[in-house]
């Protein structure tokens, strides 16, 4: 009796772990998509939370609205996983991450951890220059940048700045999210042309106006709430949140920075690729390109449905986002190419560049930065 359930427990037994193994075999076989590897590529492709990148989550939230233009984005998994498509076929899939910031961005990209992704042209110079193999495909936008004082501030234009800053016994505490953002380089580049000293040391109570590293944008406003700088410069939308909360008053948008008219339709973020992504799929950069230019003229021409789409994305006030001056665009005009040119001079001689592009002017280095193909 006792061997015959001894048998019987060990027939069960194995009964149980054959069941087991079946269904881990048909779970596997049900989780293999029906299509082999090398179909599409997987490729991580990275942005950041601010309106300066409207276009592509535009593209993300309209998806196949936009099946008339040919090349669209399917929905796998909200905001994490999306298939492109180009003319009824996937030909990649893009797995969304979303960093913090440009350095942290071009850091990825060194990493090899990103494939694709938008960020500041600063943030692309540098990492190119430490040693990222990133090719610029397009500009995402031109403009957008503001410096906020508190709600109560007075303070409307530059030369109002110009007053306040000499006004003071001690140096203007101005706030930053990233060393290589286009706010910051723009910001100190104009106030370092006025003939302002401009220092990154606490310890330096010479300076005129001491940078603070506020590490992400997330932390602008509450920085000023806190009182720990006086003010802080930064991109859309968070300079429009800050005026639609009543927590901060827009003293000068930087388009407005003298001399007049350097600082206008000014480049900030760009599209970007790893170089190896650009030689081994052509025609996914190419039909991303090609939808991010189609995402950028739509959000132009419906900017009620665009700030409204962006705001809820980015949890914001929709106003906020109406309320920004940003022009989006996918075209590397002449003055976008002078722009970046100012960028490459200022960041020379602010010491941001150690090697390949030190001492470097734009058209020295062109070839290494850029990659117009699929826009021209």
């Amino acid at each position: 009796m006792q061997f015959s359930n001894r048998a019987k427990n060990k027939k069960y037994s194995l009964k149980k772990n054959l069941l087991s193994i079946l269904t881990l075999f048909m779970v596997l076989i049900f989780s293999i998509p029906a299509y082999a590897d090398d179909d599409f590529p997987r490729l991580n492709m990275g942005y950041i939370f601010t309106t300066h990148h409207t276009p592509f989550m535009i593209a993300m939230a309209k998806n196949n609205e936009f099946k008339d233009n040919g090349i669209w984005l399917e929905t796998v998994i909200e905001k994490e996983k999306y298939d492109l498509v180009k003319n009824g076929k996937t030909i990649a899939r893009l797995n969304i991450l979303v960093s913090k910031s440009g350095s942290e961005t071009a850091t990825l990209f060194a990493q090899k951890r990103l494939d694709i992704g938008i960020s500041s042209i600063t943030a692309m110079m540098t990492g190119i220059d430490r040693g990222a193999d990133i090719k610029v495909l397009s500009p995402m936008h031109v403009d957008g940048l503001g410096l906020v004082f508190p709600k109560d501030s007075k303070i409307n234009g530059w030369n109002d700045l110009v007053k306040h800053i000499k006004s003071l016994k001690r140096p203007l505490k101005l706030g930053y999210h990233s060393p290589t953002s286009a706010p910051r380089i723009v910001i100190e580049g104009a106030l370092k042309e006025a003939g302002f000293k401009v220092s990154s040391n606490p310890n330096d109570f010479e300076s005129d106006i001491l940078l603070v590293d506020l590490k992400t944008t997330r932390n602008l406003i509450p920085a000023l709430a806190g009182k720990q700088v006086d003010c802080w410069v930064g991109p859309a939308p968070y300079p429009e949140v800050a005026e639609v909360k009543h927590m901060g008053h827009i003293a000068l948008d930087l388009s407005e920075l003298p001399p007049e008219g350097k600082w206008k339709n000014f480049p900030c973020c760009t599209l970007g690729a790893r170089s190896e992504i650009i030689s081994k799929h052509p025609e996914v950069v190419k039909s991303l390109v090609s939808l991010i230019k189609e995402s950028a003229e739509w959000s132009n021409k419906n900017r009620e449905q665009m700030g409204e789409i962006s705001g809820n994305w980015l949890g914001i006030p929709p106003e906020a986002v109406k309320k920004s001056r940003i022009v989006y665009t996918t075209t590397p005009s002449e003055n976008w190419l002078r722009g970046v040119s100012i960028y490459m001079d200022i960041l020379n001689k602010t010491g941001k560049f150690s090697n390949s592009f030190k001492d470097k002017k734009l058209s020295e280095v062109e070839k290494e930065l850029f990659d117009f193909r699929f826009v021209n």
